[in-house]
């Protein structure tokens, strides 16, 4: 992709295609290195017999705190959501705090103890970090920028290169939770129905997944920002091969569907902050679904489509009524400040 944008824009970071034309037009040619080219959510490096898996991420979501968790709580599951879905079992992560002059010390204490309690859930120390104040007005109260390391499952070959046709794609539970709770936090919507963000660890249903299908997963990514059409567009592109999904497979609450009718907006769009989509080997499907049901926060699981040969690199979506329409990845910036 071309990066042509004179100024940059709230776009650049909603995760669509304003965010991969920044990415792989300025900031991946200049940076441009093998471990970098996979653009996976967590780069793999090879340390002697072992691979391990590093990511970074930082968080700037907007309120610090939403139904279901917070900033705090968030930054730390989304790191280790990051280097589960890459296969691997988090080591140690560190945390860079950046405060916003003004901040009640309670509300940063909430969040040190929010970070605290999350990376006791996943069983992950914050071994390292940094502080840093800056000015009243420059930082929305608080930002959080999170480092993980972690150990690659050797059992674990993923790759879209590895996708073939006739492979089921499972996804792990209900989508576009988490951008309707925070849109739903901010008071732009006036619905009765209570949205809950799902941010929570991913490590339980990738252990699931590798009991039950082990070599058999063949791709993982958490859909966040850019949501599911992101890295099905994404999976498309880089395996080459067709992506058709069923509508009616699709897991949505009926919160998420309301709102998103309401904005005009497409639930295969919206963030997700703990919910997986894993391409599995059709033999080794159903199994893989069963294991994700019975794992907590996977109980709304489903196989919402398969990969075909045709249409190549693009997505399909069966609709509910027959018909069929391309899904496309995510086109401006809908929900800003979601993660």
């Amino acid at each position: 992709m071309k990066f042509s944008s004179e100024r940059i824009d709230m776009s650049h970071g909603a995760g669509g295609k304003a965010t991969a034309r920044l990415i792989e037009g300025m900031i991946l040619p200049a940076l441009a290195n093998p471990a970098l080219a996979e653009l996976t959510d967590a780069a793999t490096i090879a340390c002697g017999d072992a691979r391990l898996a590093f990511t970074t991420d930082a968080f700037v979501v907007k309120p610090l705190v939403f139904p279901g968790g917070s900033i705090g709580e968030l930054a730390v599951n989304g790191t280790v959501n990051d280097l589960a879905v890459s296969g691997a079992t988090p080591l140690a992560l560190s945390s860079a705090l950046i405060v916003e002059e003004g901040l009640e010390a309670s509300a940063l204490r909430h969040e040190v103890e929010a970070m605290a309690a999350a990376a006791r859930r996943a069983g992950v120390s914050i071994v390292t970090g940094d502080t840093k104040v800056v000015e009243r007005g420059k930082a929305d109260g608080l930002y959080i920028v999170t480092t993980g390391l972690g150990l690659v499952d050797p059992g674990f070959d993923l790759s879209s290169k590895r996708v073939r046709p006739g492979d089921r794609i499972l996804c792990s539970g209900t989508i576009g939770d988490h951008g309707i709770a925070i849109m739903i936090a901010r008071g732009n919507l006036e619905l009765e129905a209570e949205a809950v963000s799902d941010t929570r660890p991913l490590t339980p249903l990738v252990a699931a997944l590798s009991r039950a299908a082990g070599p058999d997963v063949k791709f993982m990514r958490d859909p966040t920002r850019g949501g599911v059409a992101t890295v099905l567009n994404e999976l498309a592109r880089d395996s080459g091969l067709g992506v058709v999904i069923d509508e009616r497979r699709l897991p949505v609450r009926e919160v998420v569907l309301g709102a998103c009718e309401i904005l005009g907006l497409d639930p295969l769009t919206v963030a997700n902050e703990g919910k997986l989509l894993a391409v599995v080997a059709p033999e080794s499907a159903e199994r893989a679904l069963e294991a994700l049901r019975n794992t907590p926060g996977g109980e709304d699981a489903a196989i919402i489509g398969e990969i075909r040969p045709e249409p190549a690199r693009m997505v399909l979506m069966l609709t509910e009524f027959g018909g069929t329409r391309m899904v496309d990845m995510l086109i401006g910036d809908p929900l800003p400040r979601i993660c």
